[in-house]
């Protein structure tokens, strides 16, 4: 399959190198079994593969498959809890909903909900927040491997300050972890991630137990929340008395590593973004929850000082929906009034919904940008006509001003179609 249109990626890391946006104003790609093996300007591609049926998908772009490194499955249908702070949005406006996932069939439906609103966001690959109940858990992943996404997710584990229904004993946690990763881990595009809810909700047990999972199983990512609100920090804090600040507590578990990826980072110690450096442990920065629950700002700078790695979540349901395009146009408006902030590209904008992301789940020689020889994750965005969109894409004087202006204007009416491994996953039903 030869498909033809402008194609943007960024195949580099523009926080370290110039030039990482690359782009072709006439581009076509070539996809054969799942992979990209040709990439470049249309004439010599169509050039080098003279017989290939040739997709014409120009009035659009061609980007790679957006990454969402922090999501939760069983938020989708509470979107919009707005008007609190974090640990009253999650009393009253969460624990209620999540309760019902230890309910097969509800938890089949809202996976198929939840997942196609990934895909119909251009979003191929997600770090997903599974639920506390084991079998909820085992319908997503069945629904996962269903939907032909890249998924790493897990049961989460909690024994303590939630509803009493969400909590688990450290023997059933570990027995229903084995079982899932068993079943699913390393099956199709799924991953298993260890994950405990916060360390607010987890004891020292519980935490053994996450341990104990990942030296006993090779591959497993691992996932939670560090430093997103004062009222949650302190009460960390209050519950481990001999941990220094709130990163110790997953460091004292061996938590901390390549494949680590921790939600917010909104007020972090220097020492904290030392260590999450020297344990190449990742941030998910959260712009769109970390406003509406009035958690702060990413103090990216500081994380860029330390070279600590982050990327993007959107954080359904404490974010506003499942765009990462909105959630880089966040982190740009947001660092623009942020004290030190770090002013953003386009292209810082692109690396961060996609390769940054593939690089904090350690998927980065699969995905995250449209080299050669990197699995054929891409999306097809493509303006409604008429649109404000689509008048400022045909007059943008460069590929970069069209991209900050995709990253302006463009929301789910504009993915016309997405594909993962070369499978079409989602396609608009008005695809010209």
């Amino acid at each position: 399959m030869l498909l033809r249109a402008p194609i943007l990626h960024t195949p580099r890391n523009p926080f370290k190198s110039v030039n990482a946006l690359e782009t072709f104003s006439d581009g076509a790609l070539v996809i054969q079994d799942e992979k990209i093996i040709a990439l470049g300007h249309f004439s010599d591609v169509q050039a080098a593969y003279p017989n290939l049926e040739i997709q014409d998908l120009r009035g659009g772009v061609l980007l790679p498959g957006f990454i969402d490194t922090h999501i939760h499955y069983p938020q989708i249908r509470v979107i919009g809890g707005l008007g609190m702070t974090l640990l009253d949005w999650l009393e009253k406006n969460t624990m209620p909903e999540e309760v019902r996932f230890a309910d097969a069939v509800y938890a089949r439906t809202v996976a198929k909900e939840f997942l196609h609103g990934l895909a119909s966001h251009g979003t191929t690959t997600a770090l997903v927040f599974g639920c506390h109940f084991a079998v909820g858990q085992t319908e997503f992943f069945q629904e996962a491997l269903n939907s032909g996404l890249r998924i790493t997710s897990g049961m989460v584990l909690s024994d303590r300050m939630l509803r009493s229904e969400m909590h688990q004993t450290p023997e059933k946690a570990y027995q229903d972890n084995i079982a899932l990763i068993q079943r699913f881990h390393q099956q199709g595009k799924l991953l298993y991630a260890v994950t405990p809810r916060f360390s607010l909700s987890a004891s020292e047990a519980i935490l053994e137990v996450c341990q104990t999972l990942q030296r006993e199983h090779s591959g497993l990512r691992f996932t939670s929340h560090i430093n997103e609100n004062d009222r949650e920090i302190a009460t960390v804090k209050d519950l481990f008395p001999w941990a220094k600040d709130y990163l110790e507590t997953y460091e004292k578990f061996d938590l901390l590593h390549r494949h680590s990826v921790l939600a917010h980072s909104v007020h972090p110690t220097d020492s904290e973004l030392s260590r999450m450096a020297a344990t190449s442990t990742s941030a998910s920065h959260c712009p769109c929850s970390n406003a509406a629950l009035g958690s702060g700002i990413f103090p990216m700078t500081r994380h860029l000082k330390h070279n600590v790695h982050f990327s993007l979540g959107t954080d359904v349901g404490g974010g506003t929906g499942f765009g990462l395009l909105k959630e880089a146009l966040q982190a740009y408006m947001l660092q623009r009034l942020a004290v030190n902030g770090t002013m953003l590209t386009p292209a810082h904008m692109l690396y961060l919904s996609t390769l940054a992301g593939a690089e904090a789940l350690g998927l980065e020689t699969q995905t995250g940008d449209l080299s050669v020889g990197k699995a054929a994750d891409l999306v097809y965005l493509r303006p409604p006509e008429k649109s404000p969109l689509e008048v400022m894409m045909k007059h943008s004087p460069n590929p970069e001003r069209m991209l900050a202006g995709i990253f302006a204007l463009a929301g789910q009416e504009s993915i016309q179609q997405v594909w993962v491994a070369g499978q079409s996953v989602y396609q608009r039903e008005n695809l010209m």
